[in-house]
């Protein structure tokens, strides 16, 4: 009895526990998101240290029982893996962030791809989505930032920028220094315009020669690799953005209201009156005296009759001649009078009537931009489709672009062992340059005319009787003028990959691409200006086909799961072809009603045809050898062997070999340190070469007629003269001309410290470009000028610093920082290998130099060093003796006198080459940027962007004040706002008008500071709410809000507009939707 007592208890408490155990376990369920709330498929859901788990549905849900004190692992490749103690929880949303470090492992480097850790030159990469909350217009702006890679600020309609990488390379004016692009895999020979940025997955540069090799002779100035986006497993994706934009001006040079105009132009007169008060011993105006010891000017003459100097009567003022008043003539006429006011500026200027001619240049300039696009996947196709249309305007009036851009990405496995895939882009632009030319229509003067009394447009806002200034109305030429430009390409890519034994895979790529281009202009006789011998129908035509193929095979294995080889062999063929036709008609009749349609009836010999066409071809083969030991050690080596025609016949082939080596030093067993979990050193070397050349056919003589159809008396086979146009060689052919090289060594350390919270790259290089393509001067009896030769040598040398940090995580708030920093510095190795004597003060030899390019380039120096006079600072009214000395007056500049020897005996300086410094150079060499991003209650998004570039020089001689070229200023023409000295203002800084410089040296340019910091950009995004848009099967939705160019500070302050442009600079503010179902 005692035993079953025993038994029915352990039952009991056995049932007691088994309830207990189901009433806790419970189910949970949740879904899975991305960072941009879009739905994780496929991710895998586990209970900590059980089997039990499951995977998240096509929408991201999930279902799984638990327990209150268990925990949940939830991971997916790509993504920093969770865990998350249950508790209480019953429905869970799970937002995994992006693990950059698993992301960066794969980067393109050419024929392939890598695992970022199994790199060993210089690879950075960009992925776009992470800049996406900043609208940017064009890839440049996605780029710009990127460390060692200078990107031009283009402020146009269209946007964009010129791109370099690590420096300018060469001194070639016959060589271009843009880094090669790859789309896809494949050479991409378009502009970056036709690439939709929304359509981008990831952007890789490479920047050294060990990573860019693989390229030989296209990639001596780096390569930009192109990734366009694929479909993802699961249910299809649909992507919709939305964005408008207004472009306003931030800065350019402002010129005169009506007041100012007036007192400038008074300044202007008085200030050749400017002399020294013999009773008061002052420098001021109306002392100036002739040759006979009177004043030049009577005193008060350019005055305004309301502020008449002290014991000058309105009656004497009146009277003053040459320009007195006549009978009847009121005293503001009298005054517009002497300060040149005529016609129509004198009319306006009486009856208080002006133009605001900066207004009229300008307005808010509307930008759109539309995207959609539609990708999936399955086991055996995947597919990405887009199509977008932007429109954009300037804030300067005419300057407009519009575009429309389609993509269509499709690959499938046609069986286990063969993959096709193909890729379609297509983009129809309007490129037309009909741009007002801001610089000609702000100088009309504020009292010109704008309309006429009938409100027409007028032809001369300065007025007809204007000898020769008679203004600029972008308006009225407008109606006399028509044009017509665009472009339509389509750019394919068609890939065919067979899987062979022993993970052997052989593709076949070809890439063919076609452009068709248009130009129409056409100018009227009808303008009262333009004649019919001068204007008429312009017709551009052209087509380009370029065509580049390769076959690849690679051989990846990995033995003993230690010793990694991969193998890759290359053989590409390239050609390229274009046909231009121009036909300019003039003397069109007997009407040039039908304008640009009409060319049939325009007047033979005073129109113009020409054709232009170009035929070019490259091949190339290329191995390369990849292994890597237990992920620690790695080595690579490229040999390529590259041809190209535009080269002399005797070099058309060349050899570009690397190697580069790497280290993971934090896989070693020794290695301790548990604050650092990455740290991999790298160490290439390489060569690649420069085949970018502005003519394809440098190497070859050249053919041409005469000059203008010059003819040539011939006596034909009867002994008549008879006159034909010539043919003449006006080019010497180049046999010998070879590819311009460059070869760089390349280091660097890559670390991540706190499990990768804080990661970057430290980087310094060495770049040494040869046989850069120059012409070499020929002695005069050979009958040219010059012959294209191999000839010089540049060296670059830097160092890059990138930081990447993730400085605070919590739920409800995340920092994250990136910072890089460069520094490169160019300099002149050798130029023409000519050498002169060096001389003493008494002309004895007493060594030799290499030559410099007189006046332009040094051995030595920077490529953009700058060798001029120096300006020390402005003679003041204090100074006039000092300044007579060297041919000038107070108010004018100074210029530093280095060379004394050559001086006048009176001490009078003499101003020649041998006083020119060298004054820095052109080209920053520093460059820094610093981006934030900013996460708040998971669905608010702020960022920030900052770069600069340090310590850069230009030249400007605005500070001369030298308005009156073509006396376009006598004609009544307005003037750049500005200060200028005055005795009233004696500045140091800027000089008196139409200042000039001492005798040798009138017009000496004055050094300025061109560092800045931009703030560059501020954005501000939201993610709704879930339960907002589920309603509509909405999957995410976020709203965002931009501003480009939002403000700068500069070291040297530029008065006449942005300091980096040199001129206008716009600003953008943006707002933008984008939804994905």
């Amino acid at each position: 009895m005692k035993n079953y007592r025993f038994l029915m208890w352990f039952a009991l408490l056995l049932l007691c526990g088994w309830v207990n155990m189901y009433a806790q376990e419970r189910t949970l369920t949740g879904k899975v998101v991305d960072s941009n709330h879009e739905s994780l498929i496929g991710v895998s859901i586990m209970l900590k240290e059980t089997s039990q788990g499951t995977i998240t549905d096509l929408d991201g849900n999930f279902s799984i029982k638990v327990s209150p004190n268990q925990t949940l692992t939830i991971s997916y490749i790509g993504y920093a893996t969770q865990e998350i103690v249950i508790k209480n929880h019953s429905k869970l949303e799970i937002i995994m962030k992006e693990d950059n470090q698993v992301l960066d492992e794969v980067v393109v480097v050419g024929y392939g791809t890598m695992r970022k850790k199994d790199v060993t030159g210089s690879v950075v990469q960009i992925r776009p989505d992470n800049v996406a909350i900043e609208a940017p217009k064009s890839i440049q702006d996605i780029l710009r930032g990127t460390p060692g890679l200078k990107i031009g600020l283009d402020t146009s309609a269209k946007g964009g920028g010129s791109m370099s990488i690590r420096g300018e390379r060469s001194v070639s004016e016959t060589s271009q220094s843009d880094p090669l692009l790859i789309l896809d895999g494949m050479p991409f020979y378009g502009e970056l315009s036709e690439i939709n940025p929304s359509d981008i997955g990831q952007i890789d540069v490479l920047k050294d020669a060990s990573a860019a090799a693989v390229y030989g002779a296209k990639a001596a100035n780096g390569v930009v690799i192109i990734t366009t986006k694929k479909g993802k497993t699961g249910k299809p994706t649909v992507n919709f953005r939305a964005s408008i934009g207004f472009d306003t001006r931030a800065k350019y040079r402002e010129v005169f209201d009506p007041t100012g105009y007036m007192q400038y132009r008074e300044d202007w007169y008085k200030t050749p009156t400017y002399g020294k008060n013999s009773a008061t011993g002052r420098y001021e105006a109306y002392q100036a005296m002739d040759d006979k010891g009177n004043l030049t000017v009577p005193l008060g003459y350019y005055d305004r009759p309301d502020r008449l100097p002290e014991g000058v009567s309105l009656e004497t003022w009146r009277s003053y001649q040459p320009l007195g008043g006549s009978e009847g003539e009121i005293d503001n006429s009298i005054y517009a009078r002497r300060l040149d006011l005529a016609d129509v500026t004198l009319a306006n200027y009486l009856a208080g009537k002006s133009v605001d001619w900066y207004d009229l240049s300008f307005r808010t300039g509307i930008n759109q931009d539309y995207n959609a696009s539609i990708s999936g996947a399955s086991d055996r196709m995947n597919y990405y489709m887009s199509i977008g249309y932007t429109n954009s305007e300037s804030s300067i009036r005419g300057d407009d672009y519009s575009a429309v851009r389609a993509n269509m990405k499709l690959s499938g496995k046609v069986s286990n062992w063969l993959e096709i895939s193909g890729n379609v882009n297509f983009q129809d632009r309007s490129d037309v340059d009909n741009k007002l030319d801001v610089d000609k229509m702000i100088r009309n003067s504020p009292f010109a005319n704008y309309r006429d009394e009938n409100g027409d447009f007028v032809v001369h806002p300065m007025g007809d009787l204007t000898p020769y200034f008679r203004g600029y109305s972008y308006d009225f030429e407008q109606q006399y003028i028509e044009k017509e430009k665009g472009y339509t390409i389509f750019n394919s890519i068609f890939t065919a990959k067979v899987t062979l034994p022993f993970n052997i895979t052989y593709s076949f790529n070809a890439s063919p691409r076609y452009e068709f281009a248009y130009d129409r202009q056409f100018k009227s006789s009808e303008h009262p200006d333009w004649l019919p011998k001068d204007v008429g129908p312009e017709r551009t035509s052209r087509k380009n086909f370029e065509w580049s193929i390769n076959n690849t095979i690679n051989w990846d294995y990995t033995f003993a799961k230690k010793h990694h080889f991969n193998v890759t062999l290359v053989q590409e063929a390239e050609e390229f072809r274009s046909w231009k036709d121009y036909i300019e008609g003039r003397n069109v009749s007997p009407t040039d009603a039908l304008g640009f349609h009409n060319t049939a009836s325009a007047g033979k010999l005073e129109s113009s045809f020409s054709t232009t066409d170009t035929h070019q071809s490259a091949t190339g083969l290329m191995g390369r050898l990849f292994y890597a030991y237990n992920d620690t050690y790695m080595f690579t080596a490229t040999i390529r062997r590259d041809g190209y025609s535009a080269f002399g016949a005797n070099n058309p082939y060349a050899n570009f070999p690397s190697f580069g080596i790497s280290w993971v030093f934090t896989n070693e067993k020794f290695f301790k340190w548990k604050a650092m979990n990455t740290g991999k050193l790298r160490l290439s070397w390489g060569k690649n070469g420069n085949r970018a050349l502005k003519d394809p056919y440098i190497s070859l003589a050249n053919l041409r007629t005469g000059s203008d159809g010059a003819m040539y008396g011939y006596l034909d086979s009867s002994g008549s003269l008879t006159e034909m146009q010539y043919l003449m060689i006006d080019r010497l052919a180049s046999p010998n001309l070879r590819w311009e090289k460059s070869r760089a060594i390349n280091g660097g350390l890559d670390f991540g410290f706190l499990n990768n919270r804080l990661t970057g790259s430290i980087e310094a290089y060495g770049i040494t470009t040869e046989d850069m393509i120059m012409a070499k001067e020929l002695p005069g009896f050979t009958g040219f000028g010059s012959v294209a030769t191999n000839l010089g040598e540049v060296q670059n040398n830097g160092f890059e610093i990138t930081i990447n940090s993730q400085n605070i995580i919590t739920d409800n708030f995340e920092w994250n920082t990136s910072l890089n920093f460069s520094y490169n510095k160019n300099k002149i190795k050798h130029l023409y290998y000519e050498y002169e004597n060096i001389l003493d003060n008494e002309g004895n030899i007493v060594g030799s130099k290499e030559r410099d390019e007189y006046g332009k380039w040094f051995i030595g120096k920077d490529i953009n060093t700058i060798w001029d006079y120096r300006v020390t600072g402005i003679w003041q009214a204090d100074e006039i003796e000092e300044a007579k000395k060297c041919g000038q007056l107070p108010g004018d500049p100074k210029v530093a006198n280095n060379y004394t020897a050559d001086d006048k005996e009176d001490g009078t300086p003499v101003y020649n080459d041998k006083d020119k410094e060298f004054l820095g150079t052109k080209t920053a060499p520093v460059f820094w940027q610093m981006r934030n991003n900013f996460t708040l209650f998971k669905n608010f998004e702020f960022s920030f962007n900052i770069y600069s570039y340090w310590g850069s020089k230009y030249l400007e001689t605005n500070y001369l004040n030298n308005d009156n070229g073509s006396n376009e200023l006598t004609y009544g023409a307005n003037r750049s706002k500005k200060s200028y000295w005055t005795p009233e203002n004696p500045s140091n800084k800027y000089a008196r008008l139409n200042a000039k410089g001492p005798d040798g040296a009138e017009k000496p340019s004055r050094v300025r500071d061109g560092s800045f910091i931009r703030l560059e950009n501020i954005s501000l995004g939201y993610n709704l709410p879930k339960s907002l848009i589920s309603k509509w099967n909405i999957e995410n939705a976020r709203v965002y809000g931009t501003i480009r160019n939002v403000a700068s500070w500069e070291k040297d302050k530029y008065e006449y507009g942005d300091v980096e442009t040199q001129g206008f600079l716009n600003r953008v503010y943006t707002i933008g939707l984008n939804l994905t179902f």
